[in-house]
């Protein structure tokens, strides 16, 4: 696991290859073809203000997470694997490489049953469901520090 610079030369061509990969997985899940990030540019990826952690297997990343961090406030923006690297506990090698004294919160597709399991497991409780665009519901994750505290954003 490293962290992902996407200035460098490849690294964001990669990561929109896995990305659109991945979420063709989950709209196929869920039954709703307009997830954002499907329509997302290499431009718009690379200037999205996104922290990067990456897993590599024989050169080509094949699961990455992006995050942004405030205080001990975490936000998963996006947990992806490459559709042949599933259920080889890369997302969860990813996630548990988050800090553990932050609140980290995430959202997945409502009816994402995988996406769910992987979070519970890995200590996520719901806390509610929003309907970002027109035909897509998704269910909010979150994860309290161990100490309980939370700051509302």
């Amino acid at each position: 696991m490293h962290p992902l610079d996407l200035t460098e030369p490849g690294v964001a061509q990669q990561i929109l290859a896995l990305q659109r990969a991945a979420y063709r997985v989950e709209a196929d899940l869920i039954g709703f073809g307009g997830i954002p990030p499907l329509r997302e540019s290499e431009a718009d990826l690379v200037a999205a203000p996104l922290l990067w952690l990456g897993i590599s297997d024989g050169g080509w990343i094949v699961a990455a997470l992006a995050y942004m961090a405030d205080g001990d406030q975490i936000d998963i923006d996006r947990l992806v694997v490459a559709p042949e690297a599933a259920r080889q506990g890369l997302g969860s090698t990813l996630v548990g490489a988050l800090d553990r004294k932050a609140t980290i919160t995430v959202a997945t597709g409502k009816t994402n049953q995988p996406a769910h399991r992987l979070y519970e497991a890995l200590g996520f409780v719901s806390v509610g469901e929003t309907s970002p665009v027109a035909g897509l519901r998704v269910t909010h994750f979150e994860r309290k520090a161990p100490d309980g505290a939370h700051r509302p954003r």
